[in-house]
């Protein structure tokens, strides 16, 4: 069993506002983020869904490399991208599609073995099941050729 944190800090209200995300090893330490950095054009914080979809692809990549471990077929390099759709919902947001996109060289493996390791990645990883709720989960994946 693995449990890891993060926790935020706030100050000030709604679009004047400006948060800090920390994580629990460092690797985020009072990192920005608010209103510009999630709906404008503010490079210098992070938002929610950059963080979402940072941990999905992450989790997603993982999954893809041991679930060709498992097959026996070693991976040479695994590169996800994952782009996290926000929407206006009613008065609020929500999130409704995740767009997975996965480049691979994996040396001895058929297209189709490919694939179908990929979708079960997509599909069973811990970060996925999760994110049930999200409408629309796609993965666009690449098998590089050698």
């Amino acid at each position: 069993m693995s449990e890891k944190s993060a926790s935020v800090h706030w100050e000030g209200a709604g679009k004047a506002g400006q948060g800090q995300i920390s994580t629990e090893t460092g690797s985020l330490h009072k990192y920005p983020y608010g209103f510009a950095s999630r709906f404008g054009d503010d490079r210098k914080g992070t938002n929610p869904e950059e963080i979402l979809g940072a941990a999905h692809a992450a989790c997603f990549t993982m999954a893809f490399s041991f679930a060709c471990d498992k097959a026996g077929i070693a991976t040479r390099s695994v590169d996800t991208t994952a782009r996290v759709r926000l929407v206006q919902d009613g008065e609020g947001f929500k999130i409704d599609r995740i767009a997975l996109t996965l480049d691979a060289d994996v040396p001895g493996i058929d297209e189709a073995r490919f694939q179908q390791i990929a979708e079960d990645a997509k599909r069973n990883c811990p970060l996925s099941k999760a994110l049930a709720a999200v409408p629309e989960i796609t993965l666009q994946a690449t098998l590089k050729k050698s």
